[in-house]
This record gives structure tokens, C-alpha cells and sequence, in this order.
């Protein structure tokens, strides 16, 4: 699970839709899911071969209740093959599985409107393997 945390406007979309194309989705098909909640894109691999088969990016501005959350799918998104990443994701943080990758969206200081500074954290052994090897990714 990847969880996003930052003001309106601050990129998590943005954000998503990138992480969609790394995945090898149409990035131009990802929208912010804000009145649907949470919207599901299948992916190429094969399911249970520890492959990533679907990405599920939801929204959780217009939750208040983690009974809300579950009643919108959150078992269901938590499968084993399934890549989550929700959007306002501290809204209801205790709600949402305590192993992820948390990224925390930013403005730059004295920088240009679109540039942000990204904190990501990694809570959990797996998340922290995942941050390792998106670091890496970066050298």
C-alpha cells in the first residue's frame, strides 16, 4: 500500500498517474477518484505468480468513518495481487493497514508552482524493501 498525504492540489494524482505508468497503464485513463471513491486497473501478469494484477487508487476526501471505508471496499483492495494507493490517505489512517509506504507531499521552498518535495516513509519490513528498491531505482 502506498499512502498519500498532502494538501489539494499538492500532486498525489499527479503522483498516481505516474505510478500507473511505471506499471504500464495509460496514465491518461487515471483520474482522481474523489466521487467514486476508488477506481480498479488491471494489469498485465499473471495473478498469483507475485506479480502485481491490478492497481486500485482510492480516494478518501469524502470519508469520515472507517465503516464508510469498509463498506467501500477496503478487504477487497487489500488483496495479495493488488497494488493500493490512496489518496488523503491521513484522513483515515487508522483505519488503513499499518504496513506502507507513506509518501508526504510538499511545496519547494522558493521553487517554481509545480515542484514538490516528497517525504516518504516506510512502515513494515516489506515496505521497507519496497523503499530500497525505489531508491535504488533512483541512482
Amino acid at each position: 500500500m502506498v499512502a498519500l498525504v498532502g494538501e489539494l492540489g499538492a500532486g498525489k494524482t499527479v503522483f498516481a498517474k505516474g505510478l500507473a505508468a511505471g506499471l504500464g497503464l495509460d496514465p491518461a485513463h487515471v483520474q482522481s477518484p474523489t466521487f467514486v471513491i476508488a477506481a480498479e486497473y488491471p494489469l498485465a501478469g499473471k495473478a498469483g505468480d507475485g506479480t502485481v494484477g491490478r492497481l486500485v487508487h482510492a480516494d478518501l476526501y469524502r470519508l469520515e468513518r472507517s465503516e464508510e471505508l469498509e463498506a467501500a471496499g477496503l478487504s477487497d483492495w487489500l488483496a495479495p495481487d493488488t497494488l493500493l494507493v490512496v489518496e488523503w490517505a491521513d484522513r483515515l489512517s487508522g483505519a488503513l493497514p499499518a504496513e506502507r509506504l507513506e509518501v508526504r507531499f510538499a511545496a519547494a521552498s522558493g521553487g517554481a508552482d509545480e515542484e514538490r518535495v516528497l517525504d516518504v516513509e516506510a512502515v513494515g519490513a516489506a515496505a521497507e524493501a519496497a523503499l530500497r528498491r525505489w531508491r535504488a531505482g533512483w541512482a
